[in-house]
């Protein structure tokens, strides 16, 4: 689409996003010539051993094009209201951020939308990647929609379905889903640009019948394998919690303990004849674990406190005799 050649002419948007995954979407929209007049992010947090104050990726971007950022603490702040206000944005854009307070979502003549890493009204919720590879889905995608008073459930603007490999992680799938959500986002602004989009009413892709599969926040609870699950459920669950926030285990002789964060696994269905969660070493160079129906072969892994290290490495420098997971 070719915009007018004045920049006052072309739609007045803010963007507002946190991680890498937004920085995509930020991006595409100034490769496309759009009038970005602000970005919100998150303020600066202390990370590292120093604690230093660590700027958002976001942020970090906006630096690097002299864009104009906003970091508001609280959302609903009088002063950060009145500047939005002050902007007369046409749009705002939101990828991969807060919940918005209504007095924010309403500013906009032509609106708010939102980015969501799933087919809506699936994978509502903050990890739908991770989630659909943890539920072994074959086929997830992008969808924009309208900003309302609750999460993830406004009317839907545009739909990208993205394959899902059996080999790939919630890694992999990030990366492919940021890519197709950034043109997705372009795609949607030309659009309500030009007033030929009608958002839709997400019950209508609900069919009879339909249980909707959630995606809420992953907590470290979560992560830990049930070695007594079928070799297929904890290979998803692995890939799915790849690389971040990782799938874990503990093992211990009796004596000593270790937790390990599980990288990359194949499965194996094979009858072993023995108890689940049982560590095998095989011929030296694979670490494998006994599931309900079959074995788990560890690739990679992280042994805690250590660097991420293949099976073989691992096995070199630690004994596993007596070892199982508990």
């Amino acid at each position: 689409m070719s915009y007018p050649s004045s920049m006052e002419s072309r739609p007045r948007i803010i963007f507002m996003g946190t991680p890498e995954f937004a920085v995509a979407s930020l991006g595409a929209l100034l490769m496309n010539s759009l009038n970005i007049v602000a970005v919100v992010t998150t303020p600066d947090r202390p990370a590292g051993r120093g604690r230093k104050l660590k700027p958002s990726p976001v942020s970090r971007y906006c630096d690097e094009n002299y864009l104009k950022v906003l970091k508001p603490v609280n959302l609903k702040d009088p002063d950060f209201i009145r500047m939005l206000k002050a902007l007369e944005p046409d749009l705002i854009v939101v990828v991969a951020f807060r919940m918005l307070p209504r007095e924010v979502w309403e500013i906009p003549v032509s609106g708010t939308f939102n980015l969501h890493a799933s087919l809506l009204p699936h994978y509502r919720g903050a990890a739908p990647i991770n989630h659909a590879i943890i539920n072994g889905e074959t086929r997830t995608g992008v969808t924009t929609f309208m900003i309302d008073d609750r999460i993830d459930t406004g009317g839907i603007l545009l739909q990208k379905e993205v394959p899902v490999g059996s080999l790939e992680n919630a890694g992999d799938l990030h990366d492919k889903l940021m890519r197709e959500g950034a043109k997705l986002v372009v795609r949607t602004v030309e659009m309500l640009y030009l007033n030929i989009l009608e958002p839709k009413d997400q019950s209508h892709l609900i069919r009879e019948g339909d249980i909707l599969k959630p995606a809420p926040k992953i907590f470290p609870e979560d992560c830990f394998i049930n070695w007594n699950e079928g070799v297929v459920q904890i290979y998803n669950r692995i890939r799915g919690l790849s690389p971040h926030p990782g799938a874990r285990t503990i093992i211990s002789n009796g004596e000593k303990q270790m937790m390990i964060k599980l990288i990359e696994s194949r499965a194996v269905k094979k009858t072993h004849g023995t108890g689940t969660g049982r560590l095998l070493e095989g011929d030296g160079s694979m670490l494998t674990i006994t599931a309900s129906n079959g074995l788990i072969e560890i690739l990679e892994l992280q042994p805690e406190g250590k660097r991420r290290m293949s099976s073989m490495e691992f096995l070199r420098g630690f004994d596993i005799k007596g070892y199982n997971t508990v």
